[in-house]
């Protein structure tokens, strides 16, 4: 199996920072593993709350993650600040495939990389339910075409 390249942060149309904290840190001085996630949610999360097309508290539609991986390509440690590199790679009826990378600053190239896939969902009944409008607007603007994800 050929392990995959780390990609390039121009592959993101968008990039959220977000700095490491000191509890992010595990015992081998690096970041640890399931740390990532967390900022996979948050970069996520920040962008579609600050475009308006996702309301946490009283939206009648919720994300749930259905599926998740990364890759690990080099280490990121406190205090480093990153840049999450955020797009999206499939968009379905009620779920979609986000692509991210993490990027040291200054550094061109993903010290690491992933995926998770919401499925949108009716706060309620939790059960699937069609993009809203103003969501899928968003989302649509973050697609990319097969060739570059």
């Amino acid at each position: 199996m050929t392990r995959p390249q780390p990609a390039a942060i121009s592959e993101f149309p968008v990039r959220v920072k977000v700095p490491t904290r000191w509890a992010d840190n595990d015992i081998y001085g690096h970041v640890n593993n399931v740390t990532y996630y967390s900022y996979f949610d948050t970069a996520v999360n920040r962008y579609l709350i600050e475009q308006g097309a996702l309301d946490i508290h009283g939206g009648v539609v919720i994300g749930l993650v259905a599926e998740t991986g990364c890759q690990f390509f080099a280490p990121a440690a406190f205090p480093d600040v990153l840049e999450i590199g955020l797009r999206v790679a499939h968009l379905g009826r009620s779920s979609v495939r986000y692509e991210l990378g993490v990027f040291r600053q200054q550094e061109a190239a993903a010290c690491a990389q992933g995926f998770f896939v919401h499925v949108y969902v009716d706060r309620a009944s939790r059960r699937p339910t069609e993009l809203p409008g103003k969501l899928r607007q968003v989302l649509e603007t973050l697609l990319v075409s097969p060739a570059q994800g």
